[in-house]
């Protein structure tokens, strides 16, 4: 016989995960109560501690990083300058041709 699979909708799974990160119990009772495999609601409470490391990330900048963007920031003034002179130059351009 072929096993059918429960789906679970994303509320659910958000609120299973909350359970687990704001009570502190562990997974497998968390899983348990709920009715779910333990190991399906661990999947989901590493994917969501995943989302929110890449989403927040350490806060802390290492050498190289601060060098980049360092680099970035004055390449992204000498670009924003390079922008306004031919904007103004483009003014003045066309003030000279509709004369």
């Amino acid at each position: 016989m072929a096993e059918t699979r429960r789906r679970f909708d994303p509320d659910f799974r958000d609120g299973a995960v909350r359970i687990v990160e704001e009570t502190g119990k562990p997974i497998a009772q968390v899983a348990r109560d709920l009715g779910i495999n333990p190991g399906t609601l661990a999947n989901w409470v590493n994917m969501a501690r995943k989302r929110k490391a890449l989403a927040v990330g350490n806060g802390v900048l290492d050498a190289d990083e601060r060098a980049e963007l360092a680099r970035l920031r004055r390449e992204n003034a000498e670009l924003q300058m390079r922008c306004d002179v031919l904007k103004r130059s483009l003014v003045l351009w066309v003030t000279d041709t509709t004369r």
